[in-house]
């Protein structure tokens, strides 16, 4: 189990081409599942958009490194379908309000603990005095992008089952008490009442069925997934007629063409949210400060600036 400090910051490294392909900068939350679904990169083409590699393909997470097969497991925006609602909802938890279903507020998330599948395994709560709690998956409602809400006695949900079976015990017992003479009665009726809680606990089997026939459609959308593969035959097809003039030509603006479609929906993507921190011109001129809001101005300012990426990897 990982903090996401120690997540963040390393570098990312190709345990088969044996080289540096960049260095971790965000996780993306699944909030629905309670998992890291992807950890966002900054490399050295960082102008061109923003790269990801799904956690599925990480191999580990060491004390000094992120280690992956190879460069391929890096997507591109254009080619991250599956994780685009995602980055439109930019879930951190970090930083989020921690409160109960009761209304009251317990603080701030300040860390998650990751485990190896990616699953958010616990949160560190800070309170306004400074003090540190934690809470555990099975406590957390809902990751929001605001407020993460949390149900305190949520470990002991399955506990209240085990009180009642003593209760129902002592029940019999209570009416052979004024029967002196009968008390090998008031053994019988203690079996009775053991079969009776025997088909409670089938009842309760259907209840942890019924959970995982809710999760399988979650499954189905990741396949539209598929297509993007398909893209790159298409870029290929020209490529069988060397002998034409204009072949480079036509490559040349069927690559714009992306570039521009990538650059619209990265454009999108940034409009309406707002600045984590100062993003400033090599100048030192301001391009955006933090909590100010995205506009049309701000994205070309941060383009003319080569500030574009750093502009995306500081939004919320």
């Amino acid at each position: 189990m990982k903090k996401s400090v120690e997540i963040l910051g390393l570098p990312v490294i190709s345990i088969t081409e044996g080289r540096e392909l960049g260095m971790s900068k965000t996780l993306l939350i699944d909030a629905k599942n309670g998992t890291v679904a992807a950890v966002t990169i900054e490399d050295e083409d960082w102008y061109r958009g923003v790269k990801l590699i799904p956690y599925e393909s990480v191999i580990a997470i060491g004390d000094d490194a992120v280690t992956v097969t190879n460069s391929e497991n890096i997507l591109s925006l254009s080619d991250a379908g599956d994780f685009e609602a995602l980055l439109d909802e930019n879930i951190r938890v970090i930083g989020t309000k921690a409160i109960t279903k009761s209304g009251t507020i317990q603080g701030n998330i300040s860390e998650l603990f990751i485990g190896d599948d990616g699953k958010i395994e616990k949160c560190e709560i800070t309170a306004p005095d400074g003090t540190t709690t934690e809470v555990t998956s099975d406590q957390i409602s809902i990751f929001g992008k605001q407020v993460t809400v949390i149900d305190p006695n949520g470990e002991k949900k399955n506990k209240p089952v085990t009180p009642k079976a003593p209760e129902a015990a002592e029940a019999p017992k209570a009416a052979p008490a004024p029967k002196a003479p009968e008390a090998p009665k008031a053994e019988a009726p203690a079996p009775k009442a053991e079969p009776e809680k025997a088909p409670e606990a089938p009842k309760a089997a259907p209840a942890v069925k019924a959970e995982p026939k809710k999760e399988a459609p979650k499954a189905a959308p990741a396949a539209p997934a598929a297509p993007a593969p398909k893209a790159e035959p298409k870029k290929e097809a020209p490529k069988a007629a060397p002998a034409a003039a204009t072949a480079p030509a036509a490559d040349a603006a069927k690559q714009a063409a992306a570039d521009k479609a990538t650059e619209e929906r990265h454009r999108r993507f940034l409009l309406g949210k707002k600045a984590t921190r100062d993003i400033k011109m090599d100048n030192g001129i301001v391009i955006v400060q933090a909590g100010q809001d995205i506009t049309e101005e701000v994205l070309q300012k941060a383009k003319l600036a080569n500030k574009f990426i750093e502009l995306s990897m500081n939004v919320r």
